[in-house]
């Protein structure tokens, strides 16, 4: 349920709402700038500068609505495809990793790889995406989606259609006006219209179940989690009312912090605001599984934030191994090793949100799961050999004797080529990438915040899932509590 960027000042005030929560204050009031200062702006671009480690991605310029076709092709269609009977499908010769590459990927940096291993699978290959035709009606378009008419009236003339905020995998969604409601009338309102399709509509409702799950846990509206205010049907689409927000993370990188990021104590803010959310999650046992920039809008003072597009959520105990769960720039380890998973793989995603706002960009650009982990590693060091043992897709990416097998473009042929890799520790830390060169100087407070913030992500991005922070530590330690 991602929003258009709109106006709103720089300066914001700091306290947050949650303060009131014991267990978890806030940080002191004040004021802060989303935007950087001078001082800080420079010692990020001067790190960055002396990183000296090839390619980096503005989070700024990273557009999330064309994994559309990704997504669809590796978790929608899923059932639809194991559904066909079989003499529809085909013996063909790939490595498992080629589904998520032979689609138009937002994520892609270079031409596709080529994969190292080869084994033959069955493999369904329509030639248009399934749609339950019987569902659709004539104000969808070919791939389910509601077409939408501005100033059109929805729910019996209960909202009004003003503007068109963009689609989702599973839906698009509007902004309209409630012109028949006693006390509210006038009031602007996030509508998400489920595409009409069978797998579609049924993934609205379910997430329709979690968000009143979530809801009834915390009555009164303290833990950051978009607000469903009602649903209805209209023409056949699944349409659900939300409460309306301002804009998204993304959009307030791109505004405030382009290329350089947010300022570390709006950063704070946004970071204990969001393990608020993630320990509501975690205590209703449901996994989000698609946190990034995009899935968080803000308010228009730009003080407050709610965890949004629950789409791809599900209950922890639904653990059906896929290693394509997650946006891939903001998925865990485990999924990509198909290790079972739990609430731990949105911790990561916050991790690399986080430092995505400070930073302006993207902590893990692999084009490929493959060039995720040796991202990961480059990071973090090794994966221990008990997590590569228990991992499904452990022997695609590591030799019997532990060695990583990467798979890269010769800069020569533009062939792909297996490079075998032995990392033991750390190429490039978050201390490493984080601090401020020796020409720039911090003053204690400015030190100790950094450092603070450095150990949060470190927790938070730990290989092992067992070993990361969780929500609750999380909201009491030194970066978050001051």
């Amino acid at each position: 349920m991602s929003s258009r960027s709109d106006g709103g000042s720089a300066l914001i005030g700091c306290s947050v709402q949650d303060k009131r929560d014991s267990a978890s204050p806030a940080p002191e009031p004040g004021v802060f700038e989303l935007a950087k200062d001078k001082d800080e702006g420079n010692a990020r671009t001067e790190a960055q500068a002396q990183d000296g480690t090839g390619e980096q991605i503005s989070a700024a310029d990273y557009d999330p609505s064309l994994d559309r076709r990704e997504d669809a092709h590796k978790r929608v269609y899923k059932a639809e495809r194991n559904a066909v009977d079989l003499d529809d499908t085909e013996e063909v010769v790939e490595e498992e990793e080629e589904e998520e590459e032979d689609v138009d990927d937002m994520f892609a940096i270079s031409t596709p790889e080529k994969k190292k291993k080869v084994k033959k699978v069955k493999k369904v290959k329509p030639a248009a995406p399934a749609l339950i035709t019987t569902t659709l009606d004539s104000a969808s378009d070919p791939e389910g989606y509601y077409q939408v008419i501005l100033g059109e009236q929805l729910d019996g003339g209960r909202y009004q259609v003003f503007s068109s905020l963009g689609k989702g995998m599973f839906a698009n969604v509007v902004r309209a006006r409630v012109l028949q409601e006693a006390g509210e009338s006038g009031k602007e309102v996030a509508i998400k219209i489920i595409r009409s399709q069978e797998s579609m509509y049924r993934a609205g409702l379910k997430e329709v179940q979690i968000l009143n799950k979530l809801r009834q846990a915390d009555p009164d509206d303290k833990k950051h989690i978009v607000r469903l205010e009602r649903t209805f049907e209209h023409r056949g689409h699944l349409c659900l009312v939300f409460e309306s927000m301002s804009m998204n993370l993304r959009d307030v990188v791109k505004r405030f912090g382009k290329d350089v990021g947010l300022n570390i104590k709006a950063v704070r803010a946004y970071a204990h605001q969001l393990f608020l959310a993630l320990s509501l999650l975690k205590k209703a046992n449901i996994m989000h599984a698609d946190i990034k920039p995009d899935n968080i809008l803000v308010n228009e003072q730009k003080t407050l934030l709610k965890l949004c597009d629950l789409g791809s959520a599900s209950d922890a105990t639904e653990n059906d191994i896929t290693p394509y769960l997650v946006s891939r720039f903001y998925r865990s380890p485990e999924i990509i090793l198909g290790v079972p998973y739990d609430p731990a793989l949105d911790v990561w995603s916050i991790g690399c949100t986080l430092y995505e706002l400070y930073t302006g960009k993207i902590l893990f650009p692999g084009r490929s799961n493959n060039q995720m982990l040796l991202l990961m590693m480059e990071l973090k060091g090794r994966f221990n050999a008990k997590m590569i043992k228990k991992a499904k897709f452990g022997e695609m990416y590591f030799d019997e004797q532990g060695g990583f097998e990467s798979v890269e473009t010769d800069r020569v042929t533009g062939a792909d080529v297996v490079r075998n890799v032995h990392i033991s520790k750390p190429s490039r830390d978050l201390r490493s990438r984080l601090m401020p060169p020796s020409s720039v100087r911090l003053n204690d407070d400015e030190m100790k915040l950094l450092t603070s913030f450095i150990d949060l992500l470190d927790k938070c991005l730990a290989l092992d899932p067992a070993r990361r922070i969780a929500p609750k530590e999380a909201l009491i330690h030194p970066f978050i509590r001051g």
